[in-house]
C-alpha cells in the first residue's frame, strides 16, 4: 500500500491510532481502520492534490510515503504521479564490473545546484570515460542545503534541487549519454528536524551513532522493513536508477535470520529479471565482512559490492603520511601493497583504533576485486575533515597523480569525488541549513566538541549553518582549463582510458595480483599481468628493477626505460609493458 492517492485513495500505516483523517486540499476525511491501515478514498483527488495525515485530532502530518514536498517537510504532501515520467525503454543498463564511478553532490557540482545544471556538465563526464554517476542522497530533508544524511522522507525527492521531474529528466539525461546512475540512500536513521515517523507507528528501536535507528527485528517491524524494501523498488522501478549506495549498513541492526540486507538484495534480484537490465547494490561498510559481497548461493547477503575504507586508508596514509586516529594502522607502504593485493588490510587482524581483532579475510580465489570500491578521496573523507581540505592542500601534483594511477590500476572499482580529476582547490566542507537556531547551535558546537578531541582550535572549524561554508565548497569549474589542474585532468583521461584499452588492468582477479615494495627507496610496483605499474613517492629519482620491461605504455612524467629497470624522477609514475 503506497498511500500516493493518485486514484483518490489514501492509505496510511498507524496500529496505535484511534482515528485517522486525512486533510485534501483544505477538506477533511475521515478512514477508515483494517489491520493497523488506515483507508479513505476521496472524489476529485489525484495528481497536484495536497495532503496531510491527522492522527487522534492532532495537527495534520505529511505521508511517510510521501512522493513529493513542495513546501517543505513540515508542510502537506503533494501527491504525484510516477507514471507522469516514464523509464526510457532503450536503456539497457550498466554493470559494475569494469566500470568506473563519479561521486557527486548536486546542490555544489554546479553553480546552479540542480539536477537541470548538472545535466550541463554531464558530456564532461562522459568524456572523461567516466560509466557511472553516483549522486549523494536526493531524499527530502529541512532546509536549503545540506549533504543529504539528514534526509526524513525517503519516497520525495528534494525541492532544492528540483524535485522528482527534474531527477527523471536528469537520469534519462545520463542515460542518452551512456551515463548509469547510483543513488545514494540512507536506512540506518533519519534527520533531526521533520522526523515524524515515530507518530505513525513504531518505526524506531534504539539508536545509533546518528540518532534514531530503523526498528528492523521487534514487534511492528514487518512492515518497517516493507517500507524500507518499497523504498529500494521504487528509485529502480519510478526513476530508472541503475544501482543504489546502501549508507552505512554496520548501523542496521537486525537479529532476524534473514537479514534486511539480504531481502533487499531479493527484491533487486526479482526487479532486475522484471526490468530486464543489471541493478546493483553497494554496501558503504566498516565490518571488513566479505560475506556482504557473497552470493546468496554461498551462503553471503548477496550484495554487488562495497566501499572499501582500507584501501582509501592505506593510500591516503601513505601518500599524506598521516597516522592519527583511524589511520593508525596504515602508514607503512607494505601496508599499501598488501591492501593492493587483498582489500582488507584488517581481516582477523589487531585493529589499533578498535582495540581488538577486526574483520575476515577475503577468499583471493573466489571473490573478483570489482566488488570493491577503490578511491583516493569521497564525500566522508574530505569533509570530515576539519576544513573540508581535499589532497590538493597537502599534496603536490605528482603524488595526486601517483595516487590516482594506484587506483586505476588496481583490480578493484575505482571511484573519484567530485573534481578531483583536475585537482580541485576548492574545499568540500560538512554543511547544513537548518533554520532551527537550536539545532543549528547544537549542530555547530557538536561539529567543534568533535574536533577539538583531534586538536583542532574552534577556528580552525568552518561554521556549518553559514551558508559561506557551502558557496565555499562548490566546484569552480574554470579550474579544470588551468596549468596544473589541465595535467591533472589529462592523466586521469588517459588512465581511464588505460584502464579500458589494456584489459589486464581491469583483470579482477586478486589471486594474480602481485605488488612488490622498497619501503626504504619508497617505491612500489604493481604487477597486473605482463603489465607493471612502477611508482616513486620518494623525493628523488629511483632506479626500480622491473625485469624485461619493453616498452612504457604510459607516463606523464620524463623516464627512463632499460630491460631491467625503469628510472623515475622523484614523486611520480609509469605503466609499461613486460616481455
Amino acid at each position: 500500500m503506497t498511500g500516493l492517492g493518485v486514484d483518490g485513495t489514501f492509505s496510511v500505516w498507524a496500529p496505535a491510532a484511534g482515528s485517522v483523517s486525512v486533510v485534501v486540499d483544505g477538506a477533511t476525511w475521515p478512514m477508515a481502520a483494517d489491520e493497523g491501515w488506515w483507508t479513505a478514498t476521496v472524489e476529485g483527488a489525484g495528481p497536484g492534490s495536497r495532503y496531510a495525515y491527522a492522527i487522534d485530532g492532532a495537527d495534520p502530518l505529511p505521508d511517510p510515503r510521501s512522493r513529493r514536498q513542495p513546501d517543505g517537510v513540515h508542510a502537506a504532501s503533494q501527491v504525484w504521479a510516477p507514471g507522469s515520467v516514464l523509464p526510457d525503454d532503450g536503456w539497457t543498463g550498466r554493470s559494475l564490473a569494469g566500470s568506473v564511478i563519479y561521486e557527486l553532490h548536486v546542490g555544489t557540482f554546479t553553480p546552479g545546484g540542480t539536477f537541470d545544471s548538472a545535466v550541463e556538465r554531464l558530456d564532461h563526464l562522459a568524456d572523461l570515460g567516466v560509466t557511472l554517476v553516483e549522486v549523494l542522497p536526493v531524499n527530502a530533508f529541512d532546509g536549503t542545503r545540506g549533504w543529504g544524511y539528514d534526509g526524513v522522507l525517503w519516497f520525495a525527492v528534494t525541492e532544492n534541487y528540483g524535485g522528482p521531474d527534474a531527477f527523471r529528466r536528469f537520469v534519462d539525461a545520463c542515460h542518452e549519454r551512456g551515463l548509469g546512475v547510483v543513488l545514494d540512500v540512507v536506512y540506518n536513521h533519519l534527520g533531526p528536524s521533520g522526523a515524524y515517523l515515530d507518530r505513525f507507528g513504531p518505526y524506531f528501536s534504539g539508536s545509533n551513532d546518528w540518532g534514531s535507528a530503523l526498528n528492523l527485528d521487534g514487534p511492528g517491524s514487518d512492515t518497517v522493513r516493507a517500507y524500507i524494501l518499497e523504498n529500494v523498488a521504487m528509485w529502480f522501478a519510478d526513476f530508472g536508477v541503475d544501482a543504489l549506495r546502501l549508507d552505512a549498513v554496520h548501523a542496521l541492526r537486525d537479529s532476524r535470520a534473514t537479514h534486511l540486507l539480504e531481502e533487499m538484495a531479493v527484491v533487486v534480484q526479482g526487479l532486475e529479471a522484471t526490468l530486464g537490465r543489471p541493478l546493483t547494490l553497494v554496501a558503504e561498510s566498516d565490518l571488513n565482512d566479505p560475506r556482504l559481497v557473497t552470493p546468496r548461493e554461498a551462503g553471503g547477503y548477496g550484495l554487488d559490492a562495497q566501499w572499501c575504507d582500507d584501501i582509501h586508508h592505506a593510500l591516503h596514509s601513505t601518500l599524506t603520511g598521516e597516522t592519527q586516529g583511524y589511520y593508525v594502522d596504515f602508514g607503512e607502504l607494505e601496508t599499501l601493497g598488501r591492501v593492493l593485493r587483498e582489500a582488507y588490510v584488517h581481516a582477523g587482524t589487531w585493529s589499533t583504533f578498535r582495540g581488538r581483532t577486526h574483520g575476515r579475510p577475503v577468499d583471493l580465489d573466489r571473490v573478483p576485486g570489482w566488488r570493491f570500491l577503490a578511491y583516493l578521496q569521497d564525500h566522508d573523507q574530505i569533509g570530515n575533515r576539519a576544513g573540508g581540505d581535499r589532497l590538493t592542500a597537502t599534496l603536490s601534483p605528482g603524488l595526486l597523480a601517483c595516487g590516482a594511477a594506484l587506483v586505476f590500476c588496481s583490480p578493484f572499482t575505482p571511484m573519484l569525488f567530485m573534481g578531483e580529476e583536475w585537482g580541485a582547490s576548492t574545499p568540500w566542507a560538512f554543511f547544513v541549513g537548518f533554520e532551527d537556531p537550536e539545532l543549528q547551535d547544537a549542530v555547530r558546537e557538536g561539529r567543534r566538541r568533535e574536533f577539538a578531541e583531534h586538536g583542532w582550535g574552534a577556528e580552525e572549524v568552518p561554521d556549518p549553518t553559514d551558508v559561506a561554508t557551502f558557496e565555499r565548497s562548490r566546484l569552480d569549474w574554470t579550474e579544470a582549463e588551468e596549468g596544473q589542474h589541465a595535467w591533472l585532468l589529462e592523466v586521469h583521461r588517459d588512465l581511464i582510458a588505460l584502464r579500458r584499452s589494456e584489459r589486464e588492468l581491469a583483470d579482477p582477479r586478486l589471486d594474480r595480483v602481485r605488488c612488490d615494495v622498497d619501503a626504504g627507496a619508497r617505491t612500489l610496483v604493481l604487477h597486473r599481468g605482463a603489465l607493471r605499474l612502477v611508482v616513486n613517492l620518494g623525493a628523488g629519482e629511483a632506479t626500480v628493477a622491473v625485469d624485461g620491461a619493453t616498452e612504457v605504455l604510459w607516463a606523464p612524467f620524463e623516464v627512463g626505460l632499460s630491460e631491467a629497470a625503469v628510472v623515475l624522477p622523484g614523486e611520480s609514475c609509469a605503466v609499461v609493458r613486460t616481455s
